[in-house]
């Protein structure tokens, strides 16, 4: 029995952090606004396309960006928009679609494989996008297509704001006459290494022989030219509340102490936050648990907006304590959860003191992965006792 068509719909929030702000602030419609840091530090988090026709791009020195759209608008970003909308398209697609993946605070993927016998899967991305534009009046895109890997390279080319259906077997003729370097993971090095075999085609890359390609890139040359002729197998991963980076301690005595539950919780918030950004995640919900010594358990969680900080992490965890402890009562186990993971890169100064702020994160990260995750820890989380699981 021959397995059903797969469909595979992605879609992509158009200059999603700048289409938000235009939505908050119409005046800034149709002119070249960047999302970033001031003038001549950070980095440009986003642009709008008025901005890119400039040659600005996400990632840019800011002192760049202005250097070739002096003229330009800068905003400094407001977070909890951002979180306010992508969590209202995400409960969109979330009571339309049969399974779905939020692969980033902006983008999603759709697998439809099957539904072709109810519906035409084409027409209903197309109903999906026109309910997600007109509830939340937000730019999106889409590509439909076999696989992963074409629907999204279907989305840039369908961008800004449109849609491209690239029907199945059409996979090798969509890629042909697109650059190397539309593929993920080909980056400068690799795209100059593919310029210099005379490769610039993805077309020229399908013909190329798979073992001067392995000779020449590696393990990485079979990969890409399977990538060449339209092959991708990844799956579209759910997108469900139990994922999610958690830790408990059961403590050997049963606890009274609040500064010390307080230090706990503290330190158990600075372990899971690191962990989320050594997966490069941002958590939109955090949790707090805690089981008294009659095995009674109760838990309290927040939403919050998308964050991968300590300092942010931390005092919505204390009040979720505060809110859930019943004073005076022993506590046998206290745990962490962080939810409603999504990945996306914070570039430099997107909020206030971003920059400064990330690049502290980043230097004690990388003290924590060369000595030890307790290598640096805040003053009131240092103490013993206790028996983490």
């Amino acid at each position: 029995m021959n397995a059903p068509q797969r469909y595979i719909a992605h879609l992509d929030l158009d200059s999603f952090f700048v289409s938000v702000e235009v939505l908050n602030d119409p005046s800034l419609k149709g002119k070249p606004v960047i999302v970033g840091g001031s003038r001549d530090r950070g980095v440009v988090t986003t642009c709008s396309y008025e901005a890119r026709k400039f040659g600005v791009r996400s990632a840019m020195p800011m002192r760049t960006a202005m250097k070739l759209c002096p003229q330009a608008l800068i905003v400094r970003g407001t977070r909890g928009e951002y979180s306010r909308y992508s969590r209202w398209v995400t409960e969109i697609i979330a009571a339309k679609a049969p399974l779905f993946e939020k692969a980033s605070i902006d983008e999603f993927f759709i697998d439809l494989t099957g539904m072709d016998k109810f519906f035409d899967p084409f027409e209903w991305t197309i109903a999906l996008r026109k309910e997600i534009m007109e509830q939340t009046q937000l730019p999106i895109s889409f590509g439909l297509a076999t696989n992963k890997m074409i629907a999204k390279i279907a989305t840039d080319e369908a961008k800004p704001n449109g849609y491209l259906f690239v029907k199945p077997g059409m996979e090798k003729a969509f890629l042909a006459p697109l650059s190397v370097n539309k593929f993920s993971g080909v980056g400068e090095s690799t795209y100059t290494r593919l310029k210099g075999m005379g490769i610039y085609t993805i077309q020229q890359l399908s013909e190329t022989p798979v073992a001067e390609l392995e000779k020449k890139l590696g393990k990485y040359g079979p990969d890409l030219w399977r990538k060449s002729q339209g092959i991708h197998e990844s799956a579209v991963h759910p997108y469900h509340e139990s994922k999610s980076i958690s830790t408990e301690n059961t403590f050997e005595e049963n606890k009274t102490d609040v500064p010390f539950l307080l230090s706990e919780l503290v330190r158990m918030t600075e372990k899971v936050a690191y962990e989320l950004r050594q997966d490069k995640k941002l958590a939109g919900c955090i949790a707090v648990k805690i089981r008294y010594p009659d095995f009674e358990t109760t838990s309290r969680q927040t939403t919050i907006d998308y964050t991968m900080r300590d300092d942010e992490l931390i005092p919505v965890g204390i009040d979720l304590f505060h809110q859930l402890y019943r004073k005076g009562q022993p506590v046998r186990l206290l745990g962490v959860r962080l939810s409603e993971l999504t990945s996306h890169v914070l570039q430099g100064s997107l909020f206030d003191d971003g920059g400064k702020k990330d690049e502290l994160y980043k230097a004690i990260d990388a003290v924590k992965n060369k000595y030890g995750r307790s290598a640096l820890q805040k003053a009131r989380t240092i103490r013993g006792g206790s028996m983490e699981i």
